[in-house]
């Protein structure tokens, strides 16, 4: 299943860039083409990385299925991370 908009929330993975193949977490919108991104280790949710849409792959996924919730405001670093790093390993 393709995805095409993205949600605050939804786990992607970077398909261009130095950072080609990073596993990110959506965490904002940035314009029409353009999404905030973090991983909670080397992009913190207080200075997430600006990313264009078209250079991401974005996965039907939610970190909200992982136990990190970004909506009720109480998302930490640690837990994004903790967050995205069950989601790599189910994915194996």
């Amino acid at each position: 299943m393709k995805v095409k908009t993205p949600v605050a929330g939804m786990i992607c993975a970077s398909a261009q860039g130095r950072d080609k193949g990073q596993v990110y977490a959506v965490v904002g919108m940035a314009g029409d083409s353009f999404v905030l991104v973090a991983d909670g280790i080397r992009r913190k949710l207080d200075s997430p990385k600006r990313k264009n849409i078209k250079h991401l792959v974005l996965t039907p996924h939610n970190i909200g299925g992982y136990g990190a919730y970004l909506s009720n405001g109480k998302a930490t670093d640690c837990s994004l991370a903790y967050a995205l790093k069950q989601y790599k390993n189910s994915q194996k």
